[in-house]
């Protein structure tokens, strides 16, 4: 497909080559020689469109599988946590239990401090 198009490029490429040709001979462009402008200027055009026009399906369709990828990553996700809490169903309540002794934890470095602060005053 890609050599097809390579080879309607180049002989687009060789008629302008011959139109110039003949413009630099004969000094100004027969209808004829026009026409052939004309043509492989629309036909060239044709082209472009047509490649243009397959790229965005391309890439939309790039993006389409990009969003399904997306979608099955969170529902692969959201699988692996249920499986990690049916191997150890203890595990989500142990994790919320850390939590809060890390709160009470950070709570209590403050109150500690304020009360060494307040302990050194007095002495």
């Amino acid at each position: 497909m890609q050599q097809e198009e390579a080879c309607e490029s180049k002989q687009s490429l060789t008629q302008s080559g011959q139109i110039s040709e003949n413009l630099s001979l004969s000094g100004a462009l027969t209808k004829e020689d026009e026409e052939m402008a004309r043509s492989a200027l629309s036909t060239f055009m044709a082209k472009e469109e047509e490649i243009q026009k397959r790229k965005m399906e391309v890439q939309e369709r790039v993006l389409a599988q990009m969003g399904r990828i997306e979608q099955e990553n969170r529902r692969l996700a959201t699988i692996r946590e249920e499986l990690e809490a049916l191997a150890d169903p203890r595990k989500k309540e142990v994790t919320l239990v850390q939590k809060k002794i890390d709160a009470a934890n950070k709570e209590l470095k403050t109150l500690r401090r304020t009360s060494q602060k307040k302990v050194k005053y007095f002495d």
